[in-house]
């Protein structure tokens, strides 16, 4: 976790992180944004009015020094290295992110709280605080469900393959506390034709993130999940994906057990920050059923 690099209540602030966008508007400080990324969508009424800076991967350097920020929101895994180091270059201070857990996402909410000093946002950070202790609470008395949860999915040499998400992920510590058990939580494996769980040839694949294990249907049904969740970002699943999951895992696994597979909206377990309250009551229902 790192530090705001800042100790003065920012009047200027561009947020390059489409979760930090909403969390700053969902408490109160909305007011200060002054340039967005392309991908910041929520409050959609409210970013509308903001300037827009480029895509995570493509910033424009320049439009972001015209708006003067005081502070720049940024994130290790969505946004490049040569760009913060360019804003860095030229004096504007850089909040770079990085939560990997539901306590770290929080903790980054309660520094922008203690930074702003303004009580909306306490009385608001205590209420998430009470709503997740609830739900820590229920999920003590929930069953376990082992679960497979796709991020894309592509096509090589003729073979579909699946990327996922390991232990060392956001989603996955969200989707524990309601009883999740990821079945790939322990895969590194970074070439999806390889019928090895958990390889990682450091060579070939040096500077990855091994986070993301890439892996064949084979190796889904060998895992045996109870609950296939399709997300609708990064990869754009839908309800028509749903009813095909449901055929191709059917005609499989018919004979040896069954997988249920739900779509889900993606922010629910990709966006860190305030949307945790919406994860809150929308996941508690998927996996109750």
């Amino acid at each position: 976790m790192n530090d705001i690099p800042i100790e003065t209540v920012p009047k200027r602030v561009v947020s390059l992180v489409p979760s930090m966008t909403e969390s700053l508007f969902d408490l109160g400080f909305g007011d200060t944004l002054v340039g967005i990324s392309d991908y910041c969508i929520q409050p959609a009424r409210e970013v509308s009015q903001l300037k827009r800076v480029g895509g995570p991967k493509n910033v424009r350097i320049r439009d972001i020094l015209q708006l003067k920020p005081d502070l720049v929101i940024a994130n290790l895994e969505e946004n490049r290295r040569e760009d913060i180091e360019e804003l860095l270059k030229n004096d504007i201070p850089v909040w770079v992110t990085f939560p990997k857990t539901i306590r770290q996402s929080l903790d980054d909410l309660w520094m922008l709280t203690e930074l702003y000093h303004r009580q909306l946002a306490v009385d608001r950070m205590r209420s998430l605080e009470v709503a997740l202790d609830y739900a820590r609470l229920a999920a003590n008395e929930a069953r376990r469900v082992r679960y497979f949860c796709p991020i894309w999915e592509k096509e090589t040499n003729g073979r579909r393959w699946w990327m996922t998400f390991s232990a060392e992920t956001y989603p996955n510590d969200l989707l524990s506390l309601f009883g999740g058990e990821n079945v790939f939580q322990d895969c590194s494996k970074l070439d999806p034709l390889l019928s090895f769980p958990g390889y990682v040839d450091e060579a070939r694949f040096h500077g990855e993130d091994h986070r993301y294990p890439r892996i064949t249907f084979d190796e889904i049904v060998s895992a045996r999940p109870e609950l296939i969740l399709l997300p609708s970002e990064p990869y754009s699943y839908t309800y028509q994906h749903a009813i095909e999951y449901r055929k191709l895992f059917l005609k499989k696994t018919a004979e040896h057990f069954n997988i249920s597979v739900c779509w889900l909206d993606g922010s629910l377990i990709t966006w860190h920050g305030t949307r945790l309250a919406k994860a809150l009551q929308k996941l508690t229902e998927i996996f109750s059923n």
